[in-house]
């Protein structure tokens, strides 16, 4: 096994010449395969500088071609995230339903990064349908950045058409859509592709580093904890609507305030704390119990989302972890988890990570965002041919908000079997064109039934 560190990214290597015996093998009429070529020299030009921090290339390998779905802000930036993790990414195909957005978004990353975007009009889609094309481009990886509504039927087109994907969290904005994921990555799995997700904080330096710690017994056996997104903001992503606007088009563009789309708060945003929640017990929560409400912004404007949450999660061994989150304006700002153990706590951030107790602890090292390193590590995963696959981890996270939600919405505690096995909530509209689309009711708890 042989260790280079390359740009702040650990690559390791095994097997040195197996990418080139496989592209050997699979050589048809003098041809050898772009993504085999890829795998066989890249790990050669690596080995040739073990032991460096520059990274080198073989001549023609070094080419990591990508298509982004999604051409919003966070496509914008994962787009950039990805050129920026790695010398040989390219951009070369982007699709969105709307024409002004992918053309900002290539105007914005061609500023940034000159001829490594190689789109051209031949490899820009547009329309509802723009993904499947997209996906039978001559490409390695698909970024999924679109709303989380339009999630799972994606990310089992882009598996399905042979691509390893990295799409952002959350997975899904119901049950329906948590199952399709999951069978999307049993299928990734057979078909040894990569599936990397947007819950950058398991990335990051001090995250890992107290992680480690707490899965070592240094604050003792997890009794309980408390996690937080609280925004103090209320306008996030907000789109005043224009008179051209049709109901879809409308609701698409200011996507986090339909819960078709975004999940609600709940769902898209406070997925990273509970995920992080998830990895540090070591399974999901077994049932729930919430509650909430549109107390503060409480205008037609804002769709028909909740502005407040509060969930108590039950996990295995009576283990109970209350969550809070809300986008009011005003209210105090509060984001991350508090792990609770027999021996002390752990308190993490974005900023910060700490051990409190019989084994304090603070980091206090080099810290990243986490959101270049993943598109490294899928990279990375791809020209080594030993695929990643975080389906399964983001659709169970996905699955806790959601059931966190429902309970809220409806006013009544939740099963975890119930919801991932029985509930048949699908919250997809009837049709994907620009037109008329009313906007479903406010959820009233008490009223609200769960489905």
């Amino acid at each position: 096994m042989l260790s280079v560190e390359l740009g702040g990214v650990l690559y390791r290597y095994k097997d040195l010449f197996k990418g080139l015996v496989m592209a050997a093998k699979n050589q048809k009429a003098g041809e050898v395969s772009r993504r085999d070529f890829i795998k066989g020299s890249a790990a050669v030009s690596l080995a040739a500088m073990a032991g460096g921090t520059s990274r080198m290339y073989a001549a023609g390998s070094d080419k990591i071609r990508f298509g982004l779905v999604g051409c919003g802000s966070r496509g914008n930036g994962a787009a950039m995230n990805c050129i920026d993790s790695d010398k040989g990414a390219e951009l070369v195909a982007m699709a969105d339903v709307f024409k002004d957005k992918l053309d900002g978004a290539l105007n914005n990353i061609k500023k940034k990064f000159g001829d490594r975007v190689k789109v051209t009009p031949q490899s820009s889609f547009l329309g509802f349908d723009a993904y499947k094309k997209l996906i039978a481009y001559d490409l390695d990886i698909v970024i999924l950045a679109t709303p989380p509504g339009f999630r799972p039927m994606q990310a089992k087109a882009a598996i399905e058409g042979g691509r390893h994907i990295f799409m952002e969290k959350p997975g899904a904005v119901d049950p329906v859509g948590v199952r399709s994921l999951i069978a999307t990555s049993e299928l990734a799995e057979k078909k040894n592709l990569s599936i990397v997700v947007g819950t950058q904080q398991r990335r990051m330096y001090q995250y890992i580093e107290v992680m480690n710690r707490v899965f070592d017994g240094q604050i003792g056996q997890i009794v309980g904890g408390q996690c937080y997104w609280n925004w103090g903001s209320s306008k996030w992503h907000f789109q005043n609507r224009k008179p051209q606007w049709s109901d879809m088009e409308w609701q698409i563009r200011c996507w986090p305030y339909f819960v078709w789309l975004s999940g609600d708060h709940i769902v898209e945003q406070h997925l990273h704390n509970i995920d992080i929640i998830n990895w540090a017990i070591g399974t999901h929560p077994i049932q729930c119990i919430g509650m909430g409400g549109r107390q503060a912004r409480t205008g037609p404007e804002f769709g028909n989302i909740y502005d407040h949450f509060t969930v108590e999660f039950e996990y295995p061994g009576d283990i109970r972890v209350m969550s809070m989150c809300s986008q009011i304006a005003g209210s105090t700002s509060r984001v991350g988890e508090r792990v609770v153990g027999s021996k002390g706590w752990a308190y993490l951030t974005r900023g910060s990570g700490e051990i409190g107790g019989q084994n304090p602890f603070k980091y206090d090292k080099k810290m990243i965002s986490g959101f270049v390193k993943e598109h490294a590590d899928l990279i990375e995963s791809v020209r080594e041919g030993k695929p990643i696959n975080e389906g399964k981890q983001l659709a169970e996270s996905t699955m806790c908000v959601i059931m966190g939600r429902m309970s809220a919405y409806t006013g009544r505690a939740l099963k975890w079997d119930w919801a991932m096995k029985a509930s048949k909530l699908d919250l997809s509209p009837e049709k994907y064109e620009l037109g008329d689309l009313p906007v479903r009711p406010v959820a009233i708890p008490g009223k609200t039934r769960p489905i």
